[in-house]
C-alpha cells in the first residue's frame, strides 16, 4: 500500500505544479534567453520548478516501476528494467536540477 500511496500524493501534487509550469511557461513565450534566466533565478521559481522536476520524476518512476513488474515476467530481464527505470528516472532528475540550480545561482 505504501507504493500506491506515494503513486496518489505524487499525482495530486503534480497538479498544482503542473499548472505553475503551463502558466510559467506561458507568461514567458517569447522571452529571451536572459528573460529566461532572470524568471528561473528568482526563489520562488526556482523552488516551484525543484518541487516539479522531484515530484514529476518520482511519479514518473513509480508508474513504469507497475508496469514493469505487471507485464515483464522474466526476473532477469524485469530486475533489469526495473535498475534501468530507476537510474533513467535519476538521471532526468538530477539533470532538471542541476539546470534549474545551476541558472538560478547564476551560472
Amino acid at each position: 500500500t505504501e507504493h500506491f500511496w506515494h503513486q496518489r500524493l505524487t499525482a495530486i501534487a503534480n497538479i498544482p505544479l503542473t499548472i505553475f509550469l503551463v502558466i510559467f511557461c506561458v507568461m514567458h513565450v517569447g522571452s529571451s534567453q536572459a528573460e529566461m534566466a532572470a524568471a528561473i533565478a528568482n526563489p520562488l521559481v526556482a523552488l516551484m520548478l525543484v518541487f516539479t522536476i522531484i515530484s514529476v520524476t518520482w511519479h514518473m518512476r513509480l508508474g513504469m516501476q507497475v508496469i514493469i513488474e505487471d507485464y515483464v515476467h522474466a526476473e532477469g530481464v524485469k530486475l533489469l528494467a526495473l535498475l534501468g527505470n530507476t537510474f533513467f528516472c535519476g538521471a532526468v532528475a538530477l539533470t532538471g536540477l542541476f539546470a534549474v540550480l545551476k541558472i538560478s545561482f547564476g551560472g
